[in-house]
């Protein structure tokens, strides 16, 4: 889970280079996130973690922050 925190906070920080954002930072509410952005986050979950995020999967509440990116990760990379 911490490989999977590391990587999801390396690629935000590409985006957010001047602000620090917390693991429970809503990234929504503090105004970070575009359409265009949210789908550069997923194809990037998508490639990095070799998963596929099911448009169930598409629910704000699983990328409003860097834990809830990090949880959706983890289930999803569970064996069905």
């Amino acid at each position: 889970m911490e490989e999977t925190k590391v990587k999801v906070k390396a690629f935000l920080s590409r985006f957010f280079r001047k602000s620090e954002i917390a693991d429970d930072d809503d990234i929504f509410a503090l105004g970070f996130v575009n359409s265009l952005f949210a789908m550069q986050l997923v194809m990037f979950l998508e490639k990095e973690f070799s998963l596929r995020i099911q448009p169930a999967d598409l629910d704000f509440k699983n990328f409003r922050s860097i834990n809830s990116i990090v949880e959706l990760v983890e289930r999803l990379k569970q064996p069905a």
